[in-house]
């Protein structure tokens, strides 16, 4: 059986489908499994070993469909389910299942604060999609796999990072999914651990900013200061250093990993990393949680505006932000 899987997008929604991937390789007979996802997202697929063809899409969805044609698919499998892949299905006139994105019950629980949403994390609701072929989740969680060239040896690390860190992913696509900076740096220093600012080359700067607080100035006076209180937090910043599967790569060796709601958070889940979620203005509820790992929620539950999006804000709609500025960082790590 040939069949197609589709999601175009993003970071962690692609890892999400890395159960279904895996499902549908293992538990049918003679399957052969491609993935159509947007060519900037190659690297998270290209070393899956449940992937035997991956087709990469641009602009151009009229060639995507020429190639797709020749295959001949048994099945489409549309984990994206918006109007490039219905197009993409009717073009290729082949039996397709579809993914219920609950567009609906979403709105009713943002503008409404009615709840709707059934109580069943997104990778269950993925499976479900395939649960006509006889596909049924297995308990081995997400699935993340990393070249070996993009493994970062431990000495590529600062000394003081080389016996164990926390890795923090300061990172998200919208301002309301992450803490403000002052936020960030009181979390790293409850941390009381050396820590890597994980992010891209546009979250530098705010990585750049916490890093400046913690800077140890060549003075043992004032180095015996932090000692007799005992802090311990060394921010090494990475944001911006690594590609995506070397940020994968210390995410992997990290002894616990912080995550605002984004990609990291669920490749960190592929691991079975013990993570600590923050939540701005969306919610666990929606179903993107980490998946089969430790994880504990930092949120502020006390409040009637939560969640204002589906995705997020550039700022926040009713200005106060208090999702993120009023987080009780209640944690301990021993």
């Amino acid at each position: 059986m040939k069949i197609l899987v589709i999601r175009f997008s993003s970071i962690g929604d692609i890892v999400l489908t890395s159960p279904v991937v895996r499902a549908l390789k293992t538990q049918l007979m003679d399957s052969e499994i491609h993935y159509l996802t947007k060519r900037k997202y190659k690297g998270i697929l290209t070393s899956n070993p449940y992937i035997d063809k991956l087709f990469l899409f641009d602009k151009d969805l009229n060639q995507i469909i020429g190639e797709l044609r020749k295959e001949k698919y048994d099945y489409i499998v549309d984990l994206h389910n918006n109007l490039r892949t219905q197009i993409i299905k009717v073009s290729l006139t082949t039996k397709s299942l579809s993914f219920n994105k609950l567009n609906w019950e979403k709105w009713l629980l943002v503008n409404l604060k009615i709840d709707k949403l059934p109580s069943l994390h997104i990778v269950d609701r993925y499976l479900e999609t395939v649960k006509s072929l006889g596909v049924k989740a297995d308990a081995l969680g997400l699935d993340y796999f990393i070249e070996e060239k993009d493994e970062v040896p431990m000495d590529w690390l600062p000394e003081t990072h080389r016996q164990g860190y926390v890795a923090y992913a300061i990172g998200a696509q919208h301002n309301t999914k992450k803490l403000p900076v002052n936020r960030m740096i009181e979390l790293c220093d409850k941390m009381n651990k050396p820590v890597i600012l994980l992010g891209g080359p546009e979250d530098a700067g705010t990585g750049e900013q916490i890093s400046k607080f913690f800077e140890r100035p060549e003075n043992t006076e004032y180095e015996a200061g932090l000692t007799e209180l005992n802090k311990k937090t060394i921010i090494y910043n990475a944001c911006g250093k690594f590609n995506l599967n070397q940020s994968a790569s210390l995410v992997k060796k990290a002894n616990y990993v912080f995550t605002h709601d984004t990609g990291l958070m669920h490749i960190a889940a592929a691991f079975k990393k013990e993570i600590f979620s923050i939540w701005g203005n969306t919610i666990p509820e929606f179903g993107m949680y980490p998946y089969r790992t430790k994880f504990t929620v930092l949120e502020n539950k006390k409040l009637n505006c939560r969640p204002c999006s589906k995705i997020g804000f550039d700022k926040c709609p009713k200005g106060h932000f208090k999702c993120m500025k009023e987080i009780v960082f209640d944690f301990y790590l021993p």
